[in-house]
């Protein structure tokens, strides 16, 4: 039987759970999601592997790459992944995946990105089945009406996250001009 190495990685924003399979991140997830038994069992069953507490190179790539985004000194991750789903699955979190940072989209937007304008409520379930978040920025999609919509996590973290991502880039644009950017809100 194939293995899939995991880890737990404790944050400020929730423990979560890394796994790699050959050499790439396959699982990067809440422990305390909803879903995470149904995500585990998909990823499990279409790799043929089992979960086995080891660490490697690639876990500690990622859970340093995770603290230095949460901390405000990374904006876009380098690591191979592997995205086990379906084609339409695997589809959707590629277009999630060019949702810049600090920025916002909506499900139906995605769904047109993809080809499929009709499909709105399929790409939702194919978000809400993200195995690799904050990498696949799932946190980054709202509803069409702007309100922030379900996360596995919570709304409190998908917030946190957005609001962490605003306002690193105010402070951005702030170093660049001087000055404050009054553009930034809370998510």
């Amino acid at each position: 039987m194939n293995r899939i190495n995991i880890q737990l990685h404790q944050t400020g924003i929730g423990e979560l759970l890394l796994g790699s399979f050959g050499g790439k991140l396959c699982l990067l997830g809440f422990v305390d999601r909803g879903k995470r038994r149904a995500v585990d069992s998909r990823i499990k069953k279409g790799l043929d592997a089992e979960f086995v507490e080891q660490d490697d190179e690639i876990l500690g790539k990622t859970r340093k790459q995770v603290d230095e985004y949460l901390n405000g000194s990374r904006k876009e991750f380098d690591m191979p992944l592997l995205m086990v789903g379906t084609d339409f699955q695997r589809g959707v979190w590629k277009a999630l995946m060019k949702v810049p940072y600090g920025v916002t989209s909506t499900y139906g937007k995605i769904a047109e990105d993809i080809g499929s304008p009709k499909a709105v409520r399929a790409v939702g379930n194919a978000n809400g089945a993200n195995p690799i978040s904050i990498i696949v920025p799932c946190h980054r999609i709202i509803g069409s009406d702007g309100e922030l919509v379900g996360y596995g996590a919570g709304l409190s973290v998908k917030k946190r996250l957005l609001k962490l991502e605003r306002s690193n880039l105010a402070d951005r644009r702030q170093d660049v001009s001087g000055q404050a950017d009054d553009n930034s809100e809370d998510a």
